[in-house]
């Protein structure tokens, strides 16, 4: 009679491999290394995709440009994730961008601001920034306002006064109000703003999205000292624009 053969040990999982490789390690990379989209993008997404597939079905061809457009739409409305950086009493970039200016400026009306000229600093967002927006501070939202405009380029001064957009005034613990202000651009036709007045905030955290090229205006109070300079790379969420005293 022949000896049963003896069973082999089953394969070390990879969960139990030394090098730390596992599946569940490599998609956490990947979801790390592809950012989640905002909300507000999924419908433009949708669409473009939609739109890809009838092509495709109507001509038989454009698969590959169609997959390209939905990926590049996709990228577009991208959310990552950011850090923000433990300084106490600093103003952090509202957006990604570049700063367009910086100088003293009189805030929206909407804003129920002092009639007087405050620090300002100017993100310019191209179409290829993320074009989320992130909360600048932590806080509670004290307005928030829509104003309809123009549509000029968003490079330009006047932009800020002309074109449409949607301001968000928070008011600091220590008591500081800060002006955040979502600007269209040229070829902007939607603002998203996800607070409302009452709304508790923290310093980093998506609140809004402009689709397309665009700029956001922050407004300080005038004891604030600037960090930033014209033609500087703003990272939203982490950048820190402006330091405050720490009373008011």
């Amino acid at each position: 009679m022949t000896a049963p053969t003896p069973s082999r040990p089953a394969p070390a999982t990879t969960a139990n491999d030394p090098s730390g490789f596992s599946l569940s390690h490599v998609v956490g990379l990947v979801r790390e290394a592809i950012p989640p989209m905002h909300p507000g993008g999924r419908p433009v997404v949708a669409a473009v995709a939609a739109a890809a597939g009838l092509i495709r079905l109507v001509t038989g061809r454009g698969a590959g440009l169609g997959v390209l457009a939905t990926a590049a739409t996709a990228l577009f409305f991208r959310a990552p994730k950011r850090v923000a950086p433990p300084i106490e009493n600093a103003v952090l970039a509202a957006a990604d961008g570049t700063v367009a200016s910086i100088g003293e400026a009189l805030p929206p009306p909407e804003l129920k601001l002092p009639g007087e000229p405050r620090p300002r600093v100017s993100v310019f967002l191209s179409v290829l920034d993320v074009h989320v927006q992130r909360i600048p501070v932590d806080g509670r939202v004290e307005q928030v306002a829509h104003h309809p405009g123009k549509f000029l380029s968003a490079d330009l001064d006047k932009a800020s006064e002309e074109n449409e957009r949607n301001s968000v005034l928070l008011r600091t613990p220590s008591g500081a109000q800060i002006g955040v202000v979502q600007i269209a651009g040229l070829l902007a036709r939607r603002i998203v703003c996800d607070v409302v007045p009452g709304n508790e905030v923290a310093a980093g955290e998506t609140y809004g999205l402009i689709r397309f090229g665009s700029r956001v205006d922050v407004y300080l109070p005038a004891d604030a000292r600037i960090q930033v300079a014209v033609g500087q790379r703003t990272i939203g969420g982490e950048t820190v624009l402006a330091l405050l005293p720490e009373e008011h």
